[in-house]
């Protein structure tokens, strides 16, 4: 909004040519099986055509980035997962993007927790929806969301491999 002295606040329009997309992605994560869920895209999608894909999607107006995130996964995918449950994972700001001349920002989250069992629910867009070890990630990736897949995995396995230790004092 802008003022102008003791004026009151105009709404500016939107300048949608130049705004920034913002997208929620979710890395569902099985930990127990060290797999994470992805989906290929399929023939009629918009853009990387036969690429794999984390669940993706961008936010409706008025929308909180958990509440997109929370609403792609299951429009996508069938599970549920509640906002809570979701960890911010990595972020990614691109340039320019198909739908986004302005560019996008995706905020990439994590979920060891959820309900359901994954489906296609998106066939027009998705050829599949599958579950995919974490050591066996395929190759044609979409850019952005590989780069935020990979840096979270190396992370996790970080974490997982780091030690804590315990200090016994006066015990003998």
């Amino acid at each position: 909004m802008v003022t102008q002295g003791n004026e009151q606040p105009r709404v500016l329009r939107p300048a949608l040519e130049s705004m920034t997309l913002l997208v929620a992605a979710v890395i569902v994560h099985d930990t127990a099986a060290d797999r994470v869920l992805l989906l290929q895209r399929g023939e009629q999608a918009k853009f990387a055509r036969g690429k794999w894909d984390l669940p993706v999607g961008k936010s409706e107006p008025g929308e909180a980035v958990t509440g997109t995130a929370v609403r792609e996964l299951w429009e996508e995918t069938g599970l549920t997962v509640r906002p809570e449950a979701l960890r911010i994972a990595h972020v990614v700001h691109s340039a320019r993007g198909v739908e986004a001349p302005g560019g996008f920002l995706t905020v990439v989250f994590a979920a060891d927790r959820w309900s359901g069992e994954p489906e296609n629910r998106e066939p027009h867009k998705h050829s599949q929806v599958c579950w995919v070890d974490t050591d066996a990630i395929p190759g044609e990736f979409v850019p952005s969301s590989a780069g935020a897949l990979h840096s979270y995995l190396s992370q996790h396995q970080a974490q997982a491999q780091a030690r804590v230790e315990i200090t016994l004092h006066g015990w003998g």
